[in-house]
């Protein structure tokens, strides 16, 4: 059936479908393809392309733009409640880690947008970091505070190599 015009389709996100999205924003996000006011138009063909393929799903750029907004949300939400003590993320079950109850209910009472996620799975947490933040450190290994604490150890001796300096 097909939807009256002028009426708004929801389009229910997957897992997949994330994954499939957001390997594309992180690629080109590396690419330097994240505009100041979002992405540019090839970035948004590339993902649809990407999640079509993956997937078998027909989205659009308003779809990708609206699931933008979903990722950013969580970012600036979750970011925040990082760089507080008390909180880390456990990288194998995808939700924040909260050191007791006490912790959680004094952050809560000052930031009640942060209530719905004590317990909130939020998958591709590294990829949503590397899109979405504003820290754009510069340097050998240079990173924020909030970065420093999302690595898992494992991934700290994953270096990139040495990049030819412009002059």
């Amino acid at each position: 059936m097909a939807a009256a015009k002028g009426k708004r389709v929801y389009l229910t996100w997957t897992d997949e479908m994330d994954t499939a999205l957001l390997a594309v924003l992180v690629e080109h996000h590396n690419n330097g393809d994240h505009a100041q006011n979002g992405w540019k138009p090839h970035v948004y063909n590339a993902a649809i392309r990407n999640v079509r393929e993956k997937c078998s799903v027909e989205i659009t750029k308003d779809n990708i733009a609206s699931r933008c907004k979903t990722f950013d949300k969580h970012y600036e939400i979750i970011s925040k409640i990082l760089s507080q003590s008390g909180f880390g993320w456990d990288w194998e079950n995808d939700k924040l880690l909260i050191d007791s109850d006490d912790v959680w209910n004094r952050y809560v009472e000052a930031n009640k947008a942060a209530a719905c996620y004590k317990t909130k799975v939020v998958k591709n947490w590294d990829a949503i970091t590397t899109i979405y933040s504003k820290d754009h450190a510069t340097g050998d290994g240079a990173q924020t505070g909030v970065e420093s604490a999302q690595v898992p150890p494992e991934q700290v001796d994953d270096a990139s190599p040495e990049l030819p300096q412009k002059r």
